[in-house]
């Protein structure tokens, strides 16, 4: 696995869906931030949480390595927000994740950084669909993301053309996370409810399965 590493937590959404802070949102009156920063904790490893201008989220006091650091980029644009923990990560390889996804998997998480090694992004991809708040980023990428935002260019999948990808197809991503929780995410108040269901263990039915899954993007 690579050792010099870091995770992301992109929070700086705009939440006009979930009609509030979407980080703030809870479950089990556990706050969605919360959850994912205690899952990224399992790895002792630096954490970035990045939030947008005029934002505020409470203070980590259980979490030193732990920083928070404000977008670069007045733009709303997941490419913003990793562009900035990128400049604020001192690791070569970087773990990107949205805040609002309570049900991440330490060993899929792991398996994608063991096999980051000599790629610039490790992505998960489902067919023509591209999950990029779930990957990993080097540094290397700084200088294509940056010229990106230059030119207004906020889309993710423009990167993916500029940089050495290595894609994790849905077989690599079934031996870990056969019902692909990892990619669920909350952008409703009806996500929120179902994620409070799926909390309690009850068995996954297909069709919950990709429920808010709109970080999904085309390649």
């Amino acid at each position: 696995m690579v050792t010099d590493k870091s995770f992301i937590v992109l929070a700086g959404g705009k939440s006009t869906r979930l009609g509030y802070y979407k980080a703030l949102g809870t479950i089990n009156n556990k706050s969605l931030i919360q959850r994912v920063v205690s899952s990224l904790g399992f790895f002792n490893s630096d954490i970035i949480v990045v939030i947008g201008q005029g934002q505020h989220l409470p203070q980590f006091t259980n979490y030193p390595k732990l920083k928070t650091v404000t977008d670069a980029y007045t733009a709303k644009s997941p490419l913003v927000g990793i562009y900035t923990g990128l400049l604020a990560s001192t690791s070569g390889y970087n773990f990107v994740v949205a805040c609002d996804m309570p049900f991440l998997n330490p060993a899929l998480l792991s398996y994608m950084l063991k096999i980051s090694a000599g790629f610039d992004v490790v992505i998960p991809r489902l067919g023509s669909l591209v999950e990029p708040l779930h990957a990993v980023y080097s540094k290397d990428c700084l200088f294509a993301i940056e010229q990106l935002l230059r030119q207004g260019n906020y889309k993710t999948g423009r990167l993916l053309s500029l940089v050495r990808v290595r894609y994790v197809e849905v077989g690599e991503i079934d031996r870990f996370d056969p019902e692909h929780l990892s990619f669920f995410n909350i952008n409703t108040k009806v996500d929120l409810e179902v994620a409070r269901e799926l909390v309690k263990k009850v068995p996954q039915p297909d069709s919950l399965r990709h429920r808010g899954d709109n970080n999904w993007s085309e390649e």
